[in-house]
């Protein structure tokens, strides 16, 4: 491998040495001459490279690129041949390996940002080389475009090289780093499968137990002999008074000032539940963690300023820190997650004895986390056995699968009881919740059962990163519910509180504990921050490379684009437009125009802003309007109708319409379809192309006014004249009607029943016709009551052939007969002169016919009386 990189830099420079010696002889062919280059000088290609092309290109001094400053190639050849002797030898420990390995990342990053040297001058140079053109083929090319192509030539090698070099060296130190992974992850995977002793072999119980107890000694020894050293003695009661201060202080905020920012706490949270009142609640108890850590701080400072430190109590002092931080942290999150009061909106459903054993649980992670700490730093300082380590470390292992089950236990109880609230269906949360319990269960078992068999290292890689990862997520989740509480109370409204944006903001919040979820579970840093770099750099998609860094500006960019348009849409509607003459449906259709354009403007700045090369998809969208042409006709049709409704205008919001057999009010036009509440307030979804090319009557177009039609039917003989007065002063009567134009009465003609009258009057709203119609009809019953005039209706008598055959049995002739129906199976055979009228009349008839209300008989003549 460490000859193929140095053969390909050989060969690189000398290709690099033969292009710029022919560029000097602008006529003449090219010819090639290989130069030796010694390996010593594959360090510094850029240099030679350089330095040859100056001699043979008379470009101006000024104009000279220049080797990327700061990058040391000597130096990094050492660095290079020694971590290929590493790799090669394979015996270096890991910390040596993570070093050398972070030392290769610096010197990749160095190579990266040299690989932009001259960016600007070389795309001026192949710009220049692309202006020159292609020369015809077979057609020789001019002297003069022949002799400044190859100088143009000569001068991008020139350019080229410094990048040229780092680009070969990115590639070896890439290949470096990727050595020393390979290494490093086959060392892990050996160490999760390497077998060691049992924790229930006796003859380890004692030697573990004395290691134990020997390094709390040997610490104990270290502070004691300090102690009877007269110097340290002497620094020890100079500095006395401020022990005390800082001891005395440190000692009474951690045994007390938890406490006290519990009652203070809750003694807000007793009142009644607000959004402002909870946010209090939560601020105050964050309290619960700075104050003691505050007491713990000044603890420690008092050991340090006793001057009794020495090397061993060091790093145990400092490891007490971050051990103070698990522990009150966690009993925080228990506090959070499984509250002590019956609060709404809990983040589980327990029991108040259930979520009391959940603060237990959440305290105890803490101390295991803290005790995990001390025991690794013991461990590391005294160099612990493998059997001492598995004695020491399986007490701890198995608590830690006691409180994964228990805390399981508590998830699948709550996933239960909300399965049974709901049904049969639960909600996602919740099943996440149920999934989270079965896990958290097979690693508590899993976690110690490896232990007892002796493979400590996995079992110390499974449940300790469990107890981390279930933290974490109680504090993302208790960081939803504080985004959520501040989303409530800038809304003013709770039920927001189950919206979109918490969802979201969750969402958010899980992304950025990603790696923190990954180096829990053993990714390091470096691997962490080289990933970022790679989603910085971004990914390829033919010729457009998208990275975080376009895809947050081109989130950013169209997030205050459509915020403007907004904006501008809200200023239109509630400030500019109400004062125009404009009536409300152009007023809609014009904010809504306002939208579409904001909204593709905003897309647009926001894709350009990230330098995505929308050319680069041309085939794609020429592919997607084929596809457009024939399979989403209809949609490109609806969405064009919509258009035009939006720019016409023939219907608007509030109008009433009827279309397609459908009739009601128009309420939203969108691109693709118009909703219509019927009156029975049911929605019709319409299509815009039937509004565009169909048929549609819109009652309120312009303006609300309308024509009531009541028609009405009189008994002949009556007075027509005083018919027409006095549905004339009905009609004018109603305070709907206009008076101009005024309404009048028409005599429509003789109907078969009736005199056929009709008021028609026209009215200020015609939304109001029906409760017009329905007021006139009332108002003429009334007086034509008074008038006594009559209201016919229509009446038939049948003739039936043969009464007798529908005569009961046991009933004689000629008494009261009734039928049990009126229609023979077979049908009736009607009178000819009745048509098929007799067996569909209307009007009011009698329910049971008697056999003298007929003309009984085959003899009768079918002519029956009036009725």
């Amino acid at each position: 491998m460490i000859q193929i990189f140095r053969v390909l830099t050989v060969l690189l420079l000398t290709a690099a040495v033969v292009v710029v010696s022919s560029a000097t002889v602008a006529t003449a062919q090219a010819s090639g001459a290989n130069a030796p280059v010694r390996a010593s000088d594959a360090g510094a290609p850029a240099q030679t490279a350089q330095g040859d092309a100056a001699a043979a290109d008379p470009v101006p001094a000024s104009e000279q690129p220049a080797v990327p400053i700061g990058i040391d190639y000597p130096a990094w050849e050492r660095t290079a041949l020694r971590a290929e002797e590493a790799i090669e030898a394979g015996r270096a420990s890991d910390s040596a390996l993570n070093g050398l390995r972070d030392e290769l990342s610096g010197w990749r990053a160095q190579f990266a940002s040299a690989q932009s040297a001259n960016a600007k001058t070389i795309a001026t140079v192949r710009g220049q080389i692309a202006g020159l053109g292609t020369p015809a083929e077979g057609a020789e090319e001019p002297a003069d475009i022949a002799a400044q192509r190859a100088a143009l030539n000569a001068r991008l090698v020139v350019l080229r090289a410094p990048v040229t070099a780092a680009e070969v060296a990115q590639s070896r130190a890439e290949g470096l780093i990727d050595g020393i992974d390979e290494i490093l992850r086959e060392r892990q995977a050996n160490a999760l499968v390497a077998r060691g002793p049992t924790p229930f072999n006796p003859s380890l119980w004692t030697r573990g137990w004395a290691a134990f107890l020997r390094s709390l000694n040997k610490t104990r020894n270290e502070v004691g002999n300090a102690w009877f050293n007269e110097v340290q003695r002497q620094e020890f009661a100079d500095g006395l008074p401020a022990i005390t201060v800082l001891g005395g202080v440190g000692l009474i905020l951690l045994l007390l000032g938890r406490g006290w920012m519990v009652r203070l706490a809750g003694s807000v949270q007793a009142r009644r539940p607000t959004p402002t009142r909870w946010l209090t609640v939560f601020i105050l108890s964050l309290g619960q963690v700075f104050v003691p850590l505050f007491g713990l701080a000044a603890i420690i400072e008092a050991f340090y300023a006793s001057q009794l430190v020495g090397l061993r109590m060091d790093p145990i002092l400092s490891q007490m820190r971050a051990a103070g931080l698990d522990i009150f942290i966690a009993l925080w999150l228990g506090g959070r997650v499984f509250p002590r009061d019956e609060v709404e909106h809990r983040p589980l459903h327990l029991s108040i004895e259930q979520r009391r054993a959940g603060r237990l649980c959440a305290g105890l992670i803490g101390f295991v986390l803290a005790a995990r700490r001390i025991l690794d730093e013991f461990s590391s300082y005294d160099a612990w056995s493998d059997g001492v380590r598995a004695v020491v470390y399986f007490p701890v292992i198995l608590l830690a699968g006691l409180l994964l089950w228990q805390l399981g236990q508590l998830l699948k109880i709550h996933g239960n009881a909300a399965l049974s609230d709901s049904g049969e269906t639960a909600s996602y949360t919740d099943r996440m919740y149920r999934l989270l319990g079965r896990a958290l269960v097979v690693f508590a078992w899993f976690g110690p059962v490896l232990a007892g068999l002796g493979y400590l290292t996995a079992a110390m890689n499974a449940v300790f990163p469990a107890l981390s990862s279930l933290l974490l997520l109680a504090f993302v989740l208790v960081l939803q519910r504080f985004f959520a509480e501040i989303y409530v109370l800038m809304r003013r409204d709770p039920a927001a509180r189950d919206g979109l944006v918490p969802v979201l903001a969750g969402i958010v919040l899980v992304t950025l504990a990603a790696p923190v979820f990954a180096l829990f579970w053993g990714v390091s840093d470096t691997r962490l921050l080289e990933l970022w770099q790679s989603a910085r750099e971004g990914f390829t998609v033919g010729d457009t490379t998208i990275s975080v860094g376009d895809f947050l500006t081109f989130a950013v960019v169209f997030t205050i684009g459509f915020t403007l348009t907004r904006l501008v849409q809200g200023a239109m509607k509630n400030t500019v437009l109400p004062k125009t003459r404009m009536d409300a449906g152009g007023q809609t259709a014009l904010v809504s125009g306002i939208g579409y354009i904001g909204i593709f403007l905003a897309a647009l700045i926001a894709i350009t802003s990230a330098g995505i090369n929308l050319s680069s998809i041309a085939l794609v969208a020429g592919a997607l309007s084929v596809g457009i042409g024939f399979g989403l006709q209809t949609v490109v049709s609806n969405f064009v109708s919509g258009i035009i409704l939006l720019i016409e205008r023939p219907i608007s919001e509030g109008d009433w319409i009827e279309v397609g057999g459908q009739m009601g009010y128009v309420r939203d036009i969108s691109v693709r379809s118009t909703r219509i509440e019927t009156f029975d307030r049911t929605d019709v979804i319409v299509p815009n192309s039937d509004l565009v090319s169909g048929t549609v009557t819109n009652y309120t177009r312009g303006n609300t006014v309308g024509r009531v039609i009541v028609p009405v039917g009189v008994a002949y003989g009556s007075d027509t004249r005083r018919i027409e007065e006095i549905l004339l002063e009905v009609g004018k009567a109603h305070p709907m009607v206009l008076a101009t134009p005024a309404p009048y009465v028409v005599f429509q003609g003789f109907g078969a029943d009736s005199l056929d009258f009709e008021i028609r009057a026209i009215l200020r709203d015609v939304n109001w016709v029906l409760s017009v119609r329905s007021d006139m009809n009332h108002e003429i019953a009334r007086r034509f009551a008074e008038e006594g005039i009559e209201i016919p209706f229509a009446q038939r008598d049948i003739w039936l052939r043969n009464p007798e055959a529908l005569q009961r049995p046991g009933t004689e002739q000629g008494g009261a007969t009734h039928l049990a129906r009126t229609v023979p199976e077979e049908g009736p055979e009607t009178n000819p002169e009745a048509g098929s009228e007799a067996p569909h009349a209307q009007g009011t008839g009698r329910q049971h016919l008697a056999s003298d209300d007929m003309d009984g008989g085959p003899e009768g003549d079918g002519e029956g009386g009036d009725r």
